[in-house]
């Protein structure tokens, strides 16, 4: 192995110590367990409760008008784009999107506008100044994008990628690295673990069908909001079995879906167009995998010493994220909660789903199939609308399935949209239901041996 200097190891160990601490160490507080990016969100949010759903407004404005302007404007330098090039330079349909978000915002900040639209349980869920999704994003996005690079620029990844290759590859056809977008979203949350795959996407070290396996397998929903599911449907006192049942379901859904169309068709090529390499993870002569994961995170550290160049990946990231990403997260999240709300499609889609409850033993078989494609519109409604079925059983299986779903156009979907992962809406479609089908039963074979 070759020589480094202390000053290596110490770039490579302090802020990796950092990254682990902010993204991926549970603290309890007075609303439960969260991460310190969170917490940090949470406290800047409150703060700016009175100004933040105008300036979510005014970043919305520049997002719509920068991508319409750019229409008019020829590209300079196609090889090298800068930073405002991969803002506005976007097809017609984000365009389109990204003006649906600004309308939709508008209409809920300054109430006008059809009554659907601005409703509190769509519009207005999305964008309350206080704790509506939307604003809370520009927050986390805030925090989570300007200090991500603590977890991808200092070797973290490469160092702990090396040696869990063995078991991510074989199982969850993914590299080793991935094992810290899984752990950070476990603990964390599913919209940071979301960001982190798409920027190793850009960065080159996922393929296209990597970083869309990583995207819907590995951004679990937190182990907060599995509480706040199950305390909406009255049994917190299934916790353990609740959540061992959910990881259960979630790691055979992690090996199966890589397996099966349409994740499988998805092209192993990266960005840039070239064919996966799994070069990178054999270990060259002389090393194991904890000596040559060592190596790789030194060589990595050792390239990003210039704290400038830390703020600058920081700052494009959070502006990535405000301008790119939260407008289509309003814009699909809104017309999904307007379909939810007003529309009896999601009980017509649900009726497929009442024979197979029915098949399964799940007593109110009609009052729950609803529930199971509601989800894809947002990830909390079909605890809401499962809470008033009597059996113990079936709302055990809704919340089960309610939180293995992981496409909910609100937050995890919506955002997928906004960011360059190669999946597009009918992707998401089948991988929400394909995830429903197969945890059904799994969750009701558990739950009718609890209950």
């Amino acid at each position: 192995m070759k020589k480094y200097m202390l000053s290596s190891y110490l770039y490579f160990i302090i802020p990796s110590v950092i990254g682990i601490f902010l993204f991926m160490t549970p603290i309890l507080t007075d609303a439960g367990w969260k991460i310190p990016i969170a917490i940090l969100a949470n406290l800047l949010a409150n703060a700016v409760v009175p100004i933040i759903s105008h300036f979510t407004i005014f970043m919305f404005v520049i997002s719509a008008v920068g991508a319409l302007v750019a229409k008019f404007i020829p590209r300079k330098n196609l090889k090298e784009p800068s930073i405002l090039d991969s803002l506005f330079y976007v097809n017609w349909f984000w365009t389109i999107v990204r003006v649906l978000g600004l309308v939709f915002a508008s209409m809920v900040v300054f109430d006008f506008g059809p009554a659907a639209i601005n409703n509190e349980n769509t519009g207005g869920l999305l964008m309350n100044p206080d704790g509506g999704l939307v604003t809370f994003l520009f927050t986390i996005f805030l925090f989570a994008g300007f200090l991500l690079p603590f977890l991808t620029n200092f070797g973290l990844l490469e160092f702990f990628g090396t040696m869990m290759v063995k078991i991510m590859r074989p199982l969850f056809k993914s590299p080793g690295r991935s094992s810290i977008d899984a752990l950070t979203s476990w603990v964390g949350d599913g919209t940071i673990g979301v960001l982190m795959t798409s920027k190793q996407y850009e960065m080159g070290n996922y393929t296209k069908k990597e970083a869309a396996v990583i995207a819907t397998s590995f951004s679990v929903v937190s182990i907060t909001f599995c509480i706040v599911v199950l305390e909406t449907v009255g049994l917190e006192r299934y916790f353990i079995p609740y959540y061992l049942t959910v990881l259960l379901c979630g790691i055979i859904l992690a090996i199966l879906m890589p397996r099966i169309y349409p994740l499988a068709k998805k092209e192993d090529t990266y960005i840039d167009g070239s064919p996966v390499d799994y070069a990178r993870e054999i270990l060259p002569e002389g090393y194991n995998s904890v000596s040559h994961g060592l190596e790789n995170a030194l060589q990595v550290a050792d390239a990003n010493r210039d704290p400038r160049q830390f703020c600058k990946d920081g700052f494009r990231n959070v502006i990535d994220l405000w301008v790119g990403v939260a407008p289509i997260v309003m814009a699909f999240g809104t017309i999904a909660l307007m379909l939810a709300e007003f529309t009896s499609i999601f009980v017509i889609l649900g009726k497929p789903f009442e024979p197979i409850l029915t098949m399964l033993g799940l007593p109110e078989a009609a009052e729950a199939a609803q529930t199971m494609v509601v989800g894809f519109a947002d990830m909390f409604l079909p605890s809401i609308l499962g809470a008033g079925i009597e059996s113990d059983v079936t709302r055990f299986v809704i919340a089960v399935v309610s939180v293995t779903q992981l496409i909910y156009m609100s937050e995890v979907g919506g955002l997928i949209l906004g960011t360059k992962i190669p999946l597009n809406i009918i992707d998401l479609v089948l991988i929400f239901l394909i995830r429903t089908i197969i945890s059904l039963p799994i969750a009701a074979l558990i739950g009718h041996l609890l209950f």
